[in-house]
C-alpha cells in the first residue's frame, strides 16, 4: 500500500531537535514505511521522520530524554532497530537472502506444489495428506507474511501483508488448502526476488563509497612511511600514491608525474596528465608514477563521500512521479477493497450465485488490491537514474530535477568558463593617454588585479609576470564592484579597473577611447578599462577559446528543439563575436549583462518560454542559478562550491554532459511510464479474468508477485546502460 507522506517540517520546527539514526535491516519497501510511520508519526516528541528505503535508514527528529520509546515503537511494527552516526556511511547490510531462508522456501515451494498437484490428481482438497502439505509450506515460507499481516491488522494498517493474509485464511475457510499454500509461497518468492533486486540498486550506490581505499601510505615526522588508516589521516599529512593503487583522500600532487583514470568520479574515459600543483581526488587510479601529495580534505569530506552523500540524500527524496503515485495508490487500494467486498457479498445476496464462488472472487480481487509493484517501481527506477547519471560525471540531487530535465525549453549558458575555457590571454594593451606606456599600462592594471580570483584578472598578472616580472606593490582602498570592476588609490591617486559599463558611470568614455574599444571588440576580444579619475589611461584587449565540444554539443541540444541563449557580462560585440564561433545567432546573446540583469533574464525566459536551465560556474551569477527551474554547474570536480550549490552538477568541465543528462532524463520517463503500464495492466488483466470465472488466488499472486519482479528489473536496466 502507498505510503501517506509526511508533511514537510521548516528549519524553525526543527530547531532544538535530536536527529537518531536507525539502520533497520527489514525494512526493504513502502509496506514497512507505512507500518513505521503508523507507530511514530503523531507520537509525542517525534518531530519528523526521513526515510531512505534503499540504505534501510530512518531518521528521527524528536524532543525525548532517550530513545527508548522509538525502539519500543519500531519493535511494536516487527522490526529491530540499531542506532547508527548520522555522519557515517550506511552499515554494510546482511545477505539480500539468507542460506537458512533459501533452504526454507525451496522446501515450501515443493510441499506447495505437490498439494497442488494432488489436487490435479483427484485427491481431496481437504484431505489430510493435502492439508499437511500446506500447512508445511505455512510453516517453512509463510509464517514471517502471516506475522506480519497480524501486525498491520492490530494497527489497522491496510497493506499487501494484511491482504495477502487475509486471502489465505479465506482460502482455507473455503476448503482450498493447495490454493492457500501456493498463495503463500509465491509471494515469499516475490518477496525474495524484490530483496535481491533492490540490493542492486543499493549496491549501486555503495560502489561509491568503496572506491576510495581504507588506508594511506603516511610520512611521518621521522621521513619514514607508514600504512595508516585514512581516517586517522590529518588535512596536510603528506602521503603517497604508488603506481597502479587508487587515491586515498583528496590532495594536492607535490612531486611526481602520472596519468590518472578520473572516470568513476567525472565519467572521463581517458586518463588526466597530472603535474605538481594539480588536484588528486580520491578514488581516482594512479597510472605509473610514484606520486606524493598533500591532503586537501580529510575522510568524510572528499568529493567523493560528498557525491555518496549527494545521491543518497537525492534518493531518499520522492520524485514528481513518485508523488503522483502515491497519491494514486491511496485512493486505489481501498476502492479496489471496497470492490472485492462488494463482489464477495452483494451477487450471492441477489441471488446471483453460490457464496462461496463469489467471496472466492472477491479474495481474488483482494490480492491484487496493493500496488507494491506501482509504488516499488518509481524508487529503484528513479535511484538506478541517479546512480548511471553519477557513473557518468553527472550528479542530480534529487529525482525531481532528474525527471525534470527533460521538460526544459530554454538553456541559458554563462560564457566565460562556461563556452569559453575560461582561461583568457592577455592579447594587447593599448595606450590611449600620451605618457602612459604598455608596461606602465600593464603594471597598473597588474597591481590593482593582485590578489583577485576573477580570470580576466589572473590573466593580466599572469601577463604582468611573464613580460616584467617586477613586483606588485600593494594598493590602498581596494573595493571590488560586482558586475564592474574594482577602485583603489595608488599613490594618493583614484584608478578604477574595470568594464565599460564602469568607464561610462566615471565619464571616462570619449569618442578616442569608444573607437579604440569598437575596434578592438570587433575582433572578438573582451575589454578591461584602465582609468584614473575620470581619465581612460589604456585598453587590455584579452581573448579567450571555445571548448573544443562547445559548438557541437550546442547543435545537439538545438537539434532536440532546445532554445539557447548565452549570458554575457561582456560588451556586446565581444559576445556576438564569440557566439559566432559557436554558432549562436546574435539574437540569442544577451550582453552586456549585471547579476540583476542575468536574473531578470532568466525570469523572463521562464515565464514566456517554460522551464529553464542556467548553466555557469556554480560560483558567479548565483542570482540568475537560483532563479533557474534547474541550476547546473560545471566543473564542480574542481569546486566545493558548485557541488553543494547547483541542483545538477557536471563534474568535469564537459558540455557533452548536457544532451547525455537530457536522455537519460527522457529514458527515466519512457522506463516509468512502462511500469506504470505494466504494474496496472496485470491486475487489470486478472480483475477481467476473475470477474469471467477464469481467475484464481495463484493467479493473483503470480501477476503481483510478477508485475513486482519486472518493473524493478525494469528500472535496473538503466544501471547496465553502457556509457556513450
Amino acid at each position: 500500500m502507498a505510503v501517506e507522506p509526511a508533511p514537510r517540517v521548516s528549519a524553525e520546527a526543527l530547531a532544538g531537535t535530536t536527529r537518531q539514526r536507525y539502520f533497520i535491516a527489514g525494512m526493504d519497501c513502502p509496506t514497512e514505511e507505512g507500518l513505521l510511520r503508523k507507530q511514530l508519526q503523531g507520537k509525542d516528541g517525534v518531530v519528523a521522520l526521513e526515510f531512505d528505503l534503499i540504505n534501510r535508514l530512518l531518521d528521527v527528529h524528536h524532543r525525548l530524554p532517550d530513545d527508548a520509546p522509538l525502539r519500543a515503537a519500531i519493535s511494536a511494527a516487527g522490526m529491530s532497530a540499531e542506532a547508527v552516526d548520522t555522519a557515517a556511511a550506511p552499515p554494510a547490510p546482511p545477505p539480500a537472502i539468507s542460506t537458512g531462508l533459501r533452504w526454507r522456501m525451496a522446501l515450501a515451494g515443493v510441499a506447495a506444489i505437490a498439494a497442488e498437484a494432488l489436487a490435479f490428481a483427484g485427491f481431496d482438497e481437504s484431505g489430510p495428506l493435502v492439508i499437511a502439505l500446506a500447512v508445511a509450506t505455512m510453516l517453512l515460507g509463510g509464517l514471517p507474511t502471516l506475522r506480519k499481516g497480524w501486525i498491520a491488522l492490530k494497527s489497522v494498517t491496510l497493506n499487501i501483508h494484511l491482504l495477502m493474509s487475509l486471502a489465505v485464511i479465506g482460502a482455507i475457510v473455503l476448503g482450498q488448502w493447495p490454493e492457500a499454500a501456493m498463495v503463500v509461497w509465491l509471494f515469499g518468492l516475490s518477496e525474495m526476488m524484490e530483496s535481491l533486486s533492490l540490493a542492486r540498486a543499493r549496491d549501486a550506490i555503495r560502489a561509491l563509497t568503496q572506491l576510495a581505499p581504507e588506508t594511506a601510505q603516511v610520512q611521518g615526522e621521522d621521513g619514514r612511511w607508514t600504512t595508516v588508516p585514512a581516517a586517522q589521516v590529518a588535512i596536510g599529512a603528506r602521503v603517497r600514491v604508488p603506481p597502479g593503487e587508487r587515491v586515498p583522500l583528496d590532495g594536492r600532487l607535490l612531486s611526481g608525474r602520472s596519468s590518472l583514470n578520473e572516470a568513476a568520479l567525472t565519467g572521463e574515459a581517458m586518463p588526466v596528465d597530472k603535474a605538481p600543483g594539480d588536484t588528486l581526488l580520491a578514488g581516482s587510479i594512479n597510472g605509473d608514477g610514484l606520486l606524493e601529495m598533500a591532503v586537501t580534505a580529510d575522510k568524510g569530506h572528499t568529493l567523493l563521500d560528498r557525491m555518496a552523500a549527494a545521491v543518497q540524500q537525492a534518493q531518499s527524496q520522492r520524485a514528481p512521479t513518485q508523488a503522483f503515485i502515491d497519491r494514486f495508490a491511496r485512493v486505489y487500494t481501498p476502492a479496489v477493497v471496497l470492490v472485492a467486498v462488494a463482489l464477495a457479498v452483494l451477487p450471492p445476496l441477489l441471488g446471483l450465485g453460490a457464496w462461496g464462488d463469489w467471496i472466492y472472487k472477491g479474495l481474488v480481487l483482494l490480492v491484487i488490491a496493493c500496488p507494491c509493484a506501482l509504488v516499488i517501481s518509481t524508487p529503484v527506477t528513479v535511484v538506478s537514474g541517479l546512480a548511471a547519471a553519477a557513473r557518468r560525471g553527472i550528479l542530480i540531487k534529487g529525482g525531481l530535477y532528474l525527471e525534470r530535465a527533460r521538460q526544459l525549453k530554454t538553456l541559458a549558458f554563462d560564457k566565460t568558463g562556461t563556452l569559453t575555457e575560461g582561461r583568457p590571454q592577455l592579447a594587447a594593451v593599448q595606450p590611449l593617454y600620451p605618457s602612459v606606456s604598455v608596461d606602465q599600462a600593464l603594471h597598473l592594471a597588474a597591481r590593482l588585479d593582485a590578489g583577485s580570483a576573477h580570470p580576466l584578472a589572473q590573466a593580466i598578472v599572469a601577463a604582468h609576470a611573464q613580460r616584467l616580472g617586477t613586483a606588485l606593490e600593494p594598493v590602498e582602498h581596494l573595493r571590488n564592484l560586482p558586475g564592474l570592476g574594482l577602485t583603489a588609490q595608488l599613490e594618493g591617486q583614484d584608478f578604477a579597473l574595470g568594464n565599460e559599463r564602469l568607464a561610462e558611470q566615471r565619464g571616462a568614455v570619449d569618442d578616442e577611447a569608444r573607437s579604440a574599444a569598437r575596434s578592438l571588440q570587433a575582433q572578438g576580444h573582451t575589454l578591461v578599462w584602465l582609468m584614473r579619475g575620470p581619465q581612460t589611461l589604456a585598453l587590455l584587449a584579452l581573448s579567450d577559446t571555445p571548448r573544443p565540444e562547445a559548438a557541437e554539443v550546442l547543435r545537439a541540444l538545438r537539434g532536440r528543439g532546445l532554445a539557447l541563449t548565452m549570458l554575457s557580462g561582456d560588451q556586446r560585440a565581444s559576445a556576438v563575436a564569440m557566439a559566432g564561433r559557436l554558432g549562436l545567432p546574435e539574437d540569442a546573446v544577451r550582453a552586456p549583462l549585471l547579476p540583476q540583469d542575468k536574473l531578470d533574464a532568466i525570469a523572463r525566459m521562464a515565464d514566456e518560454q517554460g522551464p529553464v536551465a542556467m548553466i555557469g560556474d556554480g560560483v558567479n551569477d548565483a542570482p540568475a542559478l537560483a532563479r533557474a527551474d534547474i541550476a547546473i554547474a560545471m566543473g564542480a570536480a574542481g569546486s566545493a562550491t558548485a557541488l553543494e550549490t547547483a541542483d545538477i552538477a557536471l563534474m568535469q568541465d564537459d558540455l557533452r554532459k548536457l544532451p547525455e543528462l537530457i536522455g537519460l532524463s527522457e529514458r527515466v520517463a519512457t522506463v516509468l511510464k512502462q511500469n506504470i503500464v505494466v504494474a496496472l495492466g496485470l491486475k487489470a488483466i486478472v480483475a477481467a479474468l476473475t470477474l469471467a470465472g477464469i481467475g484464481s488466488l495463484w493467479l493473483a499472486v503470480l501477476a503481483d508477485a510478477g508485475a513486482s519482479l519486472l518493473v524493478v528489473l525494469n528500472g535496473l536496466r538503466l544501471l547496465r546502460e553502457e556509457r556513450p
